[in-house]
Formats: C-alpha cells, sequence, structure tokens
C-alpha cells in the first residue's frame, strides 16, 4: 500500500485519516504568510500616501513600479504597440 504524507487511508474502514498535525502547520504557515502579506501591503499604501503627500502623482508611480518589473524588451514592445495604435488614433 502507497503512503502520503497528507492522508492515509485505513483499508478496514476506507477513510482517509488526515495527518491532522501536519495539516495544522501548514494552515499556520499560511495564516502567518497572508498576515505578513497584509502588514507589507499596508505598508505600500503608506508609502504611497506618503509620496502624494509630497505631490507626486500616484497613478504614474505604479505605473513606473509595474515598468520597472518587466523585462526590458517586453517593455519596448509594450510601448511600440501603444505609440502605434496613438498614432493610428490621430493621439500622436
Amino acid at each position: 500500500m502507497a503512503t502520503s504524507a497528507a492522508a492515509v487511508v485505513d483499508e478496514q474502514t476506507a477513510k482517509p485519516l488526515i495527518a491532522k498535525d501536519h495539516l495544522k502547520a501548514f494552515i499556520e504557515r499560511i495564516e502567518r504568510l497572508e498576515e505578513e502579506k497584509k502588514a507589507i501591503a499596508d505598508d505600500i499604501r503608506d508609502v504611497y500616501a506618503e509620496a502624494k503627500g509630497n505631490g507626486f502623482d500616484v497613478k504614474a508611480l505604479r505605473t513606473i513600479v509595474r515598468m520597472r518589473k518587466q523585462d526590458k524588451d517586453e517593455r519596448m514592445e509594450q510601448e511600440t504597440i501603444l505609440q502605434t495604435y496613438m498614432v493610428a488614433l490621430g493621439m500622436l
């Protein structure tokens, strides 16, 4: 019979027996990480609020942060497509 760390089947009752402690540890780790994620999101929101208070445009900052995450070639391709569309619509 093959066994798994997550569940074992009792052959007599055919019911899965959950490794309770293992499952609980996963759930607690996930909960802790979710709390950390929320704290980080709050910190980021505070930084954007501070930047706004200093006269910076938050929408532009978010766009720059998103663009800096992209690969240079991917970013250039998107900018070229955007510029092409804008020219076609007479916006440039």
